[in-house]
């Protein structure tokens, strides 16, 4: 396999320290030490000016002078050094730099000027820079340890990934004593060039990374952030902490939502759709870190106590109890089971007490029981100190049974030094225990928390406009008509329109510009009208009294149009351009909710949720969700508030139409992914009773958009790409579907990987295998489509829908180029299906604004190249020509 581009920058097979000497306290001092004692099995090269010899190393004046090329500089020189070794290193040759210097980390104006300047040269030569940082990295299962900390690193399956050196150092100091080991460490300080996103893709490819700790005070690029750890959680499991929860002041908006979403709510959705946990602490995230290594995964929620103290796990079930995580009964089998070697005086159900002077054995078959129950998901076992206890036996016995089972064993070890041997013991073999019921509770319900993010992750939301496609055309003159005069606020009825263009439900509406048009109109929609004020800039009609309710006779609409009016222009002046009419809607189960939509300056457009009407912001009773949705999604976003309760069946009322209001959310979804003009939306109230649900009022604000802008680019997920969908025919008039992948593609994946002869397989996959691997199967269909994209040509066989030729390109990481591979099964080449193939492959790169397109064809069919020929492509021989593949590149 091709070796991932920043595999010379954190496994480097050379490392030249500039700035390595023998002071005490000098960064480079520690640095090289580091690398010397932790064994760098790789060349090693000190550069300093003035000493000969450094740590009992022939040292160089400067790296020019190493003979051999090098991989990695680490620079831990001063601050005014930086432009010339940075420089002199890109000119050697290096593939990475880390600077290191003690006197700069990059947060000051000037700082960023002289940052500003690497960088150019550093891109001049292709070389990749890390920092500046404080800490720097290190690998320990590669014996590199380049990191500036004094203490040992152990070697893991757990990589740490820091914003902050000093929280990465806190944390190692922290795993010393726990006995926690990495596979990676890496602080990646003002991350001018290497950001969190680039390192997970790279700890994604590694094989020697099992599980991540992230930790997060900022993020500067949300869409290969969100890109990279939904890759990430796709595979292993994920935990983040992030800082700077509150955004610490009031916030002014122009729409409800606006107001009440704030960032951090934006990015804990985020985490939910990546499939990650997020943590609130340093203490959880130093629980974490003693919980990922054991790659636990739980089916539910369902938890079994089991307990030597009933004071103890008392404290286990009340914390369960404020969770809502379930305490099942246990199985009628597991009851016998347990009846045949407990004491009578014992607990025989959940929680499990097997009373104070419980031995090893009595300890290891309750565990075993309830491990082995179909009732229950993860078992937690309190342990306390007393007369007739053994803390080391009952340790190993709870080590063989988590070597025995798939299900989450978790340890409540209490007590302080008659169980220090013990917990040694448990952490030698990285077993997940802690110091109270509490903390063991509370990481069984982040387990059961991040399965549920894992089904968020696996959402493809599909495209709405297969079923009911909205009026593009429509919708797109109401948009640029706007921003054409420089408008970034739709009125009422321009924002109705566009609505109505996405087959949103709307009340009729009516403009008045006096009383008299204002009768004349109410006569047209009918009464009870509403009237409404109708003013350039004025955005909340109520704060001004401009909204009158159920006017049922047309001399009260008269005379509250004259009101409206006189007090209007008294106080607006030219802006009043008089008023709007609408039918009064009054359903007599209707509930109040609204709908919304907001733009986060991370994360792009975020829809919300919830409780509408004059309460919205009383109430607060809002959620968030980051499109794109679908009715998985939707449902979720609905279930997250309080105003849930209202819609369902109560009192004489009957349920709500909740299909109809997520209907209407998925149109908002689709409306943020198509118009990335929309900054801000608010339908409220949307009204929904038992026969559907219609918005009264709604407001949208605009911002224009840069042309050269990619279709997408707007959003943190990229949604499905339906216009790439073609439905087409082959050369003997088969029909045929051309599609972007999809997840629950899978199994068709592997039959059609089964059914490749076993040249082409080689020649695709370079080796004989004979069946694709969970992980290679998750990552060939659950894919990101933002950086890559994989296409499907299906048939209908006898068994249903078929796949008979992928295509399939990546991203360069210049972003301005890709590689890609056509696959065909044997049996299908020669009937037209390589061409129309590369063609909707190539324009996907071109929505991408990618302007190279490189790869192979595994196809010998000359037709197919004669086709690609014709679309402007340059084909050639593969320089290993075996007859199969070919390059083509644009020309």
């Amino acid at each position: 396999m091709k070796q991932h581009y920043l595999t010379p920058l954190f496994e480097p097979a050379s490392i030249a320290v500039i700035g390595a000497s023998a002071t005490e306290g000098a960064v480079g001092t520690t640095v090289f030490a580091n690398l010397l004692e932790g064994g760098y099995p790789g060349l090693l090269y000190p550069v300093n000016l003035k000493h000969p010899e450094v740590q009992g190393h022939k040292a160089h004046k400067s790296i020019s002078k190493i003979a051999k090329p090098v991989d990695l500089v680490i620079i831990t020189t001063p601050q005014r050094t930086l432009i010339d070794m940075v420089t002199e290193s890109c000119r050697h040759g290096v593939k990475g730099i880390v600077i290191m210097s003690c006197d700069f980390v990059g947060t000051a104006d000037k700082s960023r000027d002289l940052l500003d300047k690497i960088l150019v040269i550093c891109r001049q030569y292709n070389v990749r820079l890390l920092g500046p940082t404080v800490f720097g990295q290190a690998r320990p299962v590669s014996k590199l340890n380049s990191g500036n900390y004094a203490g040992a690193i152990k070697p893991g399956s757990m990589a740490l990934v820091s914003q902050s050196s000093s929280v990465a150092s806190a944390i190692l100091d922290w795993a010393e004593s726990q006995d926690v080991g990495f596979s990676s460490v890496i602080s990646l300080g003002s991350a001018v060039d290497m950001d969190v996103g680039e390192t997970l893709d790279y700890l994604v490819s590694d094989p020697k990374t099992r599980s991540i700790l992230l930790y997060v005070e900022d993020v500067s690029d949300a869409r290969t952030f969100m890109s990279a750890l939904r890759a990430a959680a796709r595979t292993k499991p994920v935990m983040v902490l992030k800082v700077g929860r509150y955004d610490g002041g009031e916030k002014l908006g122009r729409t409800h939502s606006e107001r009440l979403i704030g960032s951090d709510e934006v990015f804990d959705n985020a985490l939910r759709r990546a499939g990650v946990l997020r943590l609130r602490s340093i203490n959880q995230l130093f629980i974490a870190a003693r919980v990922l290594p054991r790659n636990y995964r739980t089916r539910g929620r369902r938890l079994a106590v089991i307990t030597n103290g009933i004071g103890a796990g008392m404290m286990a079930v009340d914390r369960a109890g404020d969770l809502h995580i379930p305490l099942p009964r246990l199985s009628p089998a597991t009851i016998t089971r347990l009846d045949g070697f407990l004491p009578a005086q014992s607990s025989h159900d959940n929680p499990i007490d097997i009373l104070g002077n419980a031995s090893a054995a009595r300890f290891h078959s309750a565990t075993e029981a309830a491990l082995e129950d179909e009732n229950i998901d993860g078992v937690l076992v309190v342990f306390t100190p007393q007369m007739g206890t053994d803390h080391m036996a009952t340790a190993e016995a709870m080590i063989t049974l988590a070597k025995a089972t798939d299900k989450p064993l978790l340890l409540a070890w209490i007590g302080g030094k008659k169980v220090q041997a013990s917990r040694k013991l448990l952490a030698k073999h990285n077993m997940a225990f802690f110091s109270t019921p509490e903390h063991a509770v509370e990481v069984f319900w982040s387990l059961a928390s991040w399965q549920y993010s894992q089904q968020l992750l696996l959402q493809t939301p599909g495209p709405l406009g297969e079923w009911d496609a909205p009026d593009m055309e429509s919708a797109r003159m109401i948009v640029d008509a706007a921003i054409g005069n420089g408008r970034d606020m739709l009125d009422e009825l321009e924002s109705k329109a566009l609505l109505r263009a996405f087959h949103i439900p709307v009340t009729t509406t009516v403009r008045a510009a006096t009383a008299e048009a204002a009768v004349t109109a109410a006569m047209g929609v009918g009464l009870p009208v509403v009237l409404k004020l109708d003013v350039v800039g004025l955005t909340h009609k109520t704060d001004f009294d401009g909204v009158v309710l159920n006017l049922t006779t047309l001399m009260a609409v008269s005379t509250e149009a004259t009101r409206m009016l006189a007090r209007a222009r008294e106080r607006f002046g030219d802006r009043v351009r008089g008023l709007t009419v609408q039918p009064m809607i009054s359903r007599k189960n209707g509930r109040e909710l609204m709908v919304g939509a907001t733009h986060d300056p991370a994360f792009g457009p975020v829809i919300s949720f919830g409780a509408g009407g004059v309460g919205v912001e009383v109430f607060n009773d809002v959620a968030v969700a980051l499109p794109p949705l679908n009715d998985y999604l939707a449902d979720n976003l609905i279930r997250r508030t309080r105003v849930k309760n209202m819609l369902g069946e109560f009192r004489n009322r009957p349920p709500a139409d909740v299909e109809s209001v997520k209907d209407i959310l998925l149109r908002i979804s689709e409306m943020l992914c198509e118009f990335p003009q929309v900054q801000h939306l608010d339908i409220n109230p949307l009204i929904a009773d038992e026969n559907g649900a219609i918005a009264l009022d709604a407001r949208i604000l605009l911002a224009p958009v840069s042309s050269e802008a990619r279709r997408y680019g707007h959003m943190a997920i990229h949604p499905y790409p339906s216009h790439l969908v073609q439905v087409t025919q082959l050369k003997t008039g088969m029909p045929m579907t051309i599609r972007p992948i999809r997840p629950e593609d899978a199994e068709m994946i592997v039959r059609f990987v089964d059914g490749l002869s076993e040249e082409t397989r080689y020649n695709r996959y370079m080796s004989t295998l004979k069946a694709l691997s969970q992980s290679q199967l998750v990552r060939f269909t659950q894919i990101d489509y933002a950086r890559e994209m994989a296409l499907v040509s299906t048939v209908q066989g006898d068994k249903g829908e078929m796949i008979v030729a992928v295509a399939r390109f990546v991203v360069n990481v210049d972003n301005d180029s890709c590689e890609f591979a056509i696959v065909i099964d044997d049996q299908w080449q020669g009937k037209g299906l390589g061409g129309r193939l590369m063609e909707v492959l190539f324009n996907a790169a071109r929505d991408m604004r990618l302007s190279t397109v490189e790869g192979e064809v595994l196809s010998s069919n000359s037709n197919m190249l004669t086709f690609m020929r014709r679309l402007g492509f340059e084909i050639h021989k593969h320089p290993e020509d075996d007859g199969l593949k070919w390059v083509v590149k644009p020309l």
